[in-house]
């Protein structure tokens, strides 16, 4: 038997109750956004209640001493000198309701855990037991008081002396901001000399040299970080540090981290802790703390997506495809100029389909350029000679060339000489065969280029042929003359003549007209994009050459939406973050139900995905780090008045944004702490976009943005890289988050969700089918439906029983990890004796309480109980309700193939016929992804109740 308090380790812990890391309730012109601004606070003073524990609770005011030698508290009944504790003696300060006064206080239900926190001092470790009128007054005092960090003033000190290479005690300025520069990157030269000064003229101090007590104290102003010194205060036993086990639970319980170790601790210990002292003793102190969040390890971006982690043995037509419009474009496309670089640039970043408009040039040498327009020529030659140098470097995966030909029959020759002698054997020439019904895999083809263009008809058997010519710059150029009152004119597709050596290099051919495919019949071309492929790009009477949002086509299952890479903003955005999923490699596997051959998806529904549990994203954005002002901000100078937009982008139902508030005049280290919940109904096709605006702005407001994937988003908390308006990584611009995925009954993915709120029984959605008027059809899906309402009840029922957020005072975020972790020290009596006890002994744990009356009613016992027999009854049940769901689905697809004609013979007709071919594809759909939940959900319990 184990006690259910005990750890792996064997040793006791109780684990106190978790601090709110919030400023939000403070006065603006009051706002904490450093440890210093925590002492200003002390030393102006806060009433608290002095707790005894006799009952009695005494209202005093405290002050900190200016001296910062000693706090004080009046009125009081001692002598002056007696009512005050010397800061020196401190040995601890203690969160929470967490000494033996505050047990034994007869009103200690009464007083809020936030608010509440107590001083442990003098040799024989007596407590000052408190109470704020606020969490955010303790948070301030608990900082305050805690400031004191001899690992840091070690390790500070150790820095300092050896700078002072001449044995002085002291070192010159310009020698201290470079070396605080050093240890903060992102703080300004100006504003650390400017401390420095600041520090001096309070002192009255003659000369600029540093002492090492001047350089500790400057430091400590400038680069703690109270935010992540309160969540550090929340998992610390001591306070002042993490311990390996303080890391293990941290690492666990928040950041969603599998199969943590020890010996995990330890590692990222010895890479981020920067003192010797923490090092050798195991102890991640705040600074060490602050390097790790900082990290690579704690990015927002899941690294599993960094490497290519897909099924890559899919058709082409089952991913979408990084694609470049006009690529030999670096501005606009009727004046701009062409260059080779715009392929450099593209193919670097991942992209996969790349354009050549090609046309007669002098000296019997193609040239790409856009016809019909001002934008210069570059030859086709050195482009290949680019291509050929560069394709696979970001990829390995095939490269598209999407040849736009208009040469004549003598320069189609020089073509097909350049591509063969310079492309060589990493051409495919082979089109795909027309018995087979998909085209080939990525994996396939690995190092393969193909050439997408006009082809000849399979039994011509000259050495040319007639195809008819698509002039994408014709078009432009029309509109462009109608545009300034010139007589409008038809331009009729014209043919021209075609090499049949060139089309023999001709893999991809098809063409459809996507845009108004995916405007018109959105359905349909979703079907459509099963098997071939779709390519989009944007009309050519966007002569600025901006971009189509590339979501309103994904949507639609359209592979190739064609980019303008040299056109900035929301839509680039969009494109970037989306394809740097999947290591980047050009190819992102579309979502299931657009791919399966049965199921059922409309791009343009409002409403939550058939089948598909809709996820609860909750972000909180906690603080940013060094913004930097707008690039076309004039002459505002270096302030700027921050806030931020959290953008999500998707099907129209997810589309969505919220913003929190202006920080004014903060864009080194503003303070947001805002929280808010999302909806995401298809998370396979989202996107989320964080974007950093200047509120008093002059010209241009924009500051930075990062786009990601809403599958690539890394639980917990973490820190997100900003970005410029063009892509590149701004130096040292963070946002800090927390961020927490659940779905809308609860579960989710193991180590990456967490509980959320619930609905009731009479409010349950369960899944229904549609009706097809086919009655033999209909009778098998009407089966379906008692096994599809006791798999919902099932899943419903799992979260039902677990009121631990409610009995901890977690948020609705939590997960059962943190929610056993907060109630431990519940489940031991005031003797330390267990109050309950699991034994693990048999296939189900059982709960044997240890105490009767009033104790028992007070502790976890009965959700415990309840939670356990839930899972008992999800385990023994989800088999035979599988199964019962899954040999309806077999059933119904037996008829799948003889669908239409049994309509036919039922009388079904026109609109009738399609929308029972549509009901059919819905019930399919929906009986497959509660088929998979009710499989993935007999893991849940397991995977929840991992030891703690």
């Amino acid at each position: 038997m184990i006690n259910c308090f005990i750890f792996q380790d064997g040793s006791r812990r109780y684990k106190e109750r978790k601090k709110t890391v919030s400023f939000s309730s403070m006065p603006t012109e009051k706002k904490i956004s450093s440890a210093s601004d925590c002492i200003n606070s002390m030393v102006d003073g806060s009433e608290l209640r002095k707790v005894r524990s006799n009952s009695r609770v005494y209202h005093r005011y405290f002050l900190l001493d200016a001296d910062m030698q000693s706090f004080r508290w009046e009125p009081s009944k001692k002598e002056s000198d007696k009512a005050k504790i010397d800061v020196k003696s401190i040995k601890e300060v203690r969160t929470g309701k967490n000494t033996d006064t505050f047990r034994t206080n007869g009103n200690s239900d009464q007083i809020s855990e936030d608010c509440a926190f107590s001083i442990i001092y003098g040799e024989n470790y007596e407590s000052l037991d408190l109470v704020a009128n606020s969490a955010d007054v303790a948070n301030i005092w608990v900082t305050g008081l805690s400031s004191q960090d001899n690992m840091r003033a070690s390790w500070l000190g150790d820095l300092f002396d050896e700078a002072d290479v001449i044995g002085g005690k002291c070192i010159r300025l310009c020698s201290a901001v470079q070396l605080i520069k050093k240890l903060s990157p992102g703080l300004k030269n100006v504003k650390i000399e400017l401390k420095f000064k600041e520090l001096h003229k309070a002192k009255d101090k003659i000369g600029s040299d540093v002492t090492k007590e001047e350089f500790i104290e400057v430091f400590h102003d400038l680069c703690t970080r109270p935010e992540i010194y309160f969540l550090l205060v929340q998992f610390s036993s001591n306070k002042e540090f993490l311990d390996t086990k303080d890391l293990m639970i941290f690492l666990e319980a928040e950041q969603g981290m599998a199969k943590v170790s020890e010996d995990i601790s330890v590692e990222i210990i010895q890479k981020y802790e920067p003192s010797k002292e923490g090092q050798l003793k195991g102890w991640l102190s705040l600074d060490g703390f602050t390097n790790y969040l900082m990290s690579a390890d704690c990015h927002i971006f899941d690294p599993e997506q960094k490497i290519v982690c897909q099924d890559m043995n899919q058709p082409l037509s089952h991913y979408y495809i990084n694609s470049s419009h006009n690529t030999y474009l670096i501005e606009d496309q009727f004046r701009g100029p062409s260059d080779i670089t715009g392929y450099i640039r593209a193919l670097k970043m991942g992209c996969r389909s790349v354009e050549l408009d090609v046309w007669d040039g002098p000296d019997n040498e193609p040239v790409i350029y856009t016809g019909h327009t001002m934008t210069s020529h570059i030859v086709f030659r050195s482009v290949i000679d680019v291509i050929n140098k560069y394709a696979f470097v970001a990829s390995e995966f095939p490269l598209i060339l999407c040849l736009e030909n208009h040469c004549s029959l003598k320069q189609q020759k020089v073509m097909f000489q350049h591509l063969k002698k310079i492309l060589g054997d990493k051409i495919h020439p082979d089109p795909p065969n027309l018995e087979d019904n998909y085209l080939p895999s990525p994996s396939d083809i690995k190092g393969k280029i193909l050439v997408k263009g006009k082809k000849l008809a399979s039994n011509c058997t000259g050495s040319e042929g007639e195809v008819t010519d698509e002039d994408e710059g014709a078009e432009m150029s029309q509109q462009m003359n109608n545009e300034g009152g010139e007589q409008q004119t038809v331009v009729q597709p014209k043919k021209f003549q075609l090499s049949k050596d060139l089309s023999d290099l001709v893999t991809l051919c098809k063409s459809v007209f996507a845009s108004r495919c995916a405007t018109d019949h959105p359905g349909e071309f979703v079907n459509y994009n099963k098997k071939f492929l779709a390519r989009v790009y944007p009309s050519p009477m966007r002569i600025d050459s901006s971009n189509m949002n590339p979501q309103d086509f994904w949507k639609c299952g359209c592979q190739i939406v064609a980019m303008n890479y040299q056109t900035p903003g929301l839509m680039m955005d969009l494109n970037i973050g989306w394809f740097r999923q999947n290591g980047n490699c050009g190819y992102v596997l579309r979502p299931a139900i657009m791919r399966e051959q049965v199921s059922y998806f409309s791009a343009n529904t409002k409403d939550s995905v058939p089948g598909v549990s809709p996820q609860l994203l909750h972000i909180k954005i906690i603080s940013g780090q060094n913004f930097p002002k707008p690039k076309g901000s004039g002459a505002k100078g270096d302030v700027v008045d921050p806030y931020v937009y959290v953008e999500i982008h998707g099907i129209p139902a997810d589309c969505a944004e919220q913003r929190t508030k202006t920080v004014h005049q903060n864009g080194d280290n503003p303070i947001f702490d805002e929280s808010f919940e999302f909806q995401i109904n298809l998370p396979e096709l989202a996107m989320v976009r964080f974007v950093v605006l200047d509120d008093d702005y002059i010209g241009d407001e924009f500051i930075a943005q990062y786009t990601i994937p809403f599958e690539c988003i890394q639980p917990g908390f973490r820190h997100i890289p900003l970005q410029s308006l063009t892509g590149e990584v701004l130096p040292h611009a963070w946002l800090f988050v927390h961020v927490a995925i659940t779905n809308r009954r609860g579960g989710g993915k193991p180590h990456k969700r967490g509980l959320s709120v619930r609905k009731g029984k009479k409010g349950r959605e369960y899944a229904t089918m549609r009706i097809l008027l086919i009655k033999a059809v209909d009778e098998v899906f009407k089966s379906a439906a008692q096994p599809l309402r006791e798999a919902t009840d099932l899943r419903e029922n799992m979260q039902k029983p677990f009121p631990f957020k409610e009995l901890c005072g977690l948020s609705a975020v939590a997960n059962l990890k943190q929610c056993i972790l907060a109630l431990s020290p519940r489940l031991v009596g005031p003797d330390s004796s267990p109050l309950l006890l699991f034994n693990l002994r048999n296939q189900y744990p059982t709960m044997e309480a240890q105490v009767n009356g009033q104790m028992l009613i007070t502790c976890p016992f009965l959700p415990c109980s309840q939670m356990i027999q839930t899972s008992r009854t999800l385990l023994e049940s989800s088999d035979s309700v599988y199964e019962r769901i899954l040999q309806v689905q077999k059933s119904a697809m037996e008829f799948h193939e003889k669908l239409h004609d049994m309509a036919m013979k039922e009388g079904l007709k026109g609109r009738k016929l399609h929308k029972s071919v549509e009901s059919f594809t819905w019930n399919i759909t929906i009986l497959k992804v509660i088929t998979a939940e009710t499989l993935n959900g007999r893991l849940t319990p397991v995977k929840n109740s991992s030891p703690i």
